[in-house]
């Protein structure tokens, strides 16, 4: 019998590869350090045609991170247990090699002092992470629901941190724990499968 043809790969469009390979260095080893001549070099093509795409680095930067603002999509899970389950994949993360913490603060922090558009992008990831935990906390009836989605959010972070000081997964961990402490306090039920050691009232 014989074997029908195997297909040709398709290619990647030219400018789905440079944002690929930029976000795998950027990633992997900062911004700053990263020059587009890399980039271009690590895909075997001219820098011309890296700029043909981008029209400079900072262009190459901001592309970077708008493709790493990827919204949460819709689930019908509860809305406490999409809370908690998006500790469970920090844990996740945490346990990966190439886990190189927040790819938005790293963002921010090698770029320093001065004005940058993609510390706006960072910004909008920052604050479209704490608007997901606060219409969760909505859908789950609190009244004042933005204070507990900012301790939330700095739990993610704060946890994130810690681990790339500590190189501990458990921080993620830890940062559950927290969370539903503050849940149980706000009165929300915790589900069953979530449930650890939280201080009764």
């Amino acid at each position: 019998m014989r074997k029908s043809p195997k297909k040709p790969m398709l290619k990647k469009p030219m400018k789905e590869r440079i944002l690929e390979t930029a976000d795998r260095l950027f990633y992997s080893q900062g911004i700053r350090a990263i020059g587009v001549d890399t980039i271009a070099a690590e895909i075997g093509i001219s820098k011309r045609t890296l700029y043909n795409h981008f029209p400079s680095k900072d262009a190459l930067i901001v592309a970077y991170l708008e493709r790493r603002n990827v919204q949460t999509p819709p689930s019908e899970r509860e809305s406490a247990d999409l809370i908690l389950r998006s500790f469970d994949r920090l844990e996740r993360n945490f346990g990966t090699r190439e886990f190189r913490g927040c790819p938005f603060v790293n963002a921010v922090a090698e770029l320093g002092a001065g004005e940058h558009a993609a510390k706006a992008v960072a910004l909008a990831f920052k604050q479209g992470r704490q608007a997901w935990f606060r219409d969760l906390l909505v859908k789950l009836g609190l009244p004042a629901p933005d204070l507990l989605a900012t301790q939330l959010a700095i739990l993610v972070d704060g946890a994130i941190a810690t681990h790339l000081v500590r190189g501990d997964p458990e921080m993620a961990r830890a940062a559950k724990a927290a969370a539903i402490t503050l849940l149980h306090q706000a009165g929300v039920a915790i589900p069953a499968e979530h449930v650890m050691t939280v201080r009764q009232e």
